[in-house]
C-alpha cells in the first residue's frame, strides 16, 4: 500500500460514523480529563494548604437545617449503593452480563481495570494526603483517611463506566438519556450522603469526582482506541506499511 492509497482509506473512514464519532468521544474525553486534573490539582494545593475550610464549612452549615431522622434512614440506604461491597457485587454482575450476553472481552478487561486500579488510586492518595476525617464511623466505612472520598471516586467509575456501557450499546436515544440521568443521580446522591453523614468533607467528595472522571476517562479512551483499531479498516498494520514503503 502506497502513501495515497493509505490516505484515501483514512479519508474514507473519516466519513462512516463509526470512525468520526468514536475520535469525536474520545476528544470530549481528553477535555473533560484535563479538566479534572485541573479541579483535582486546585483541591490537592488547597488541601496541603489547608484553606479548604471555610468552603466545607460553608457547604456543611448549608445542609444542616434540612437534617432529619427520616432522611438519614435515606441516606444511610444511598451511602451504601457506593460501599465495597456493594461496587464488588455489582461489578462482578457486570463482568457476568458482559461476558455471558454480549461476549464483550475488551470492555471487561477495561472495566475490572477501572475498578481494581481505581480502587488502588484511591488508597494511594488517601495515604499520600492524609488527611483526618470530619468524623470516624465503621458503621458507615468512614474509617481511615478523608482525601479523597472513596464512596464518591468508586461510584463515579463504576456507575460511570456502566452508563457508558449503555450509551456505546444499541439501545434507544431515549433508554440512554434516562439511563444518563440515572447514573449522574446516582453518583450525586452518593457524594451528599457522604457530607450528610458527617464523614467526608465537600472538598472530599469533588476530589473523589474529578479523580473518578479522569481515570475513567483514561479507561474509557482506552478501550475506544482499542475497539476502533479493531473494527476499523485503518489499522496499524496500514501505518506501518505506509511509512516503512516512505523509508525505503
Amino acid at each position: 500500500m502506497n502513501k495515497n492509497e493509505f490516505f484515501s482509506m483514512f479519508s474514507g473512514a473519516l466519513k462512516q460514523k463509526k470512525i468520526w464519532l468514536p475520535l469525536l468521544l474520545n476528544a470530549f474525553g481528553l477535555l473533560v480529563a484535563i479538566l479534572a486534573i485541573m479541579l483535582f490539582s486546585e483541591l490537592a494545593e488547597e488541601i496541603l494548604e489547608k484553606e479548604t475550610l471555610q468552603f466545607d464549612q460553608s457547604i456543611i452549615s448549608a445542609i444542616d437545617p434540612i437534617r432529619s431522622d427520616g432522611l438519614l434512614n435515606v441516606i444511610e440506604i444511598i451511602t451504601e449503593l457506593g460501599s465495597v461491597w456493594w461496587i464488588t457485587v455489582v461489578s462482578i454482575l457486570t463482568v457476568a452480563i458482559l461476558w455471558f450476553k454480549k461476549r464483550d472481552g475488551w470492555s471487561i478487561v477495561f472495566f475490572i481495570i477501572a475498578q481494581a486500579a481505581g480502587g488502588l488510586l484511591t488508597k494511594v492518595l488517601k495515604h499520600f494526603f492524609a488527611r483526618s476525617r470530619p468524623s470516624v464511623d465503621a458503621a458507615y466505612d468512614a474509617v481511615g483517611y478523608s482525601f479523597p472520598s472513596g464512596h464518591a471516586m468508586g461510584s463515579f467509575l463504576l456507575y460511570g463506566f456502566i452508563g457508558y456501557l449503555i450509551v456505546r450499546s444499541q439501545r434507544g436515544r431515549t433508554t440512554k438519556w434516562i439511563s444518563g440521568l440515572l447514573v449522574l443521580l446516582f453518583i450525586l446522591m452518593i457524594g451528599f450522603s457522604r457530607i450528610y453523614l458527617g464523614v467526608h468533607y465537600p472538598s472530599d467528595v469533588l476530589a473523589g469526582y474529578a479523580a473518578g472522571t479522569l481515570w475513567l476517562s483514561v479507561c474509557i479512551f482506552s478501550l475506544e482506541w482499542v475497539l476502533w483499531m479493531k473494527r476499523s479498516s485503518f489499522s496499524l498494520g496500514s501505518v506501518r506499511k505506509v511509512f516503512s514503503s516512505k523509508n525505503s
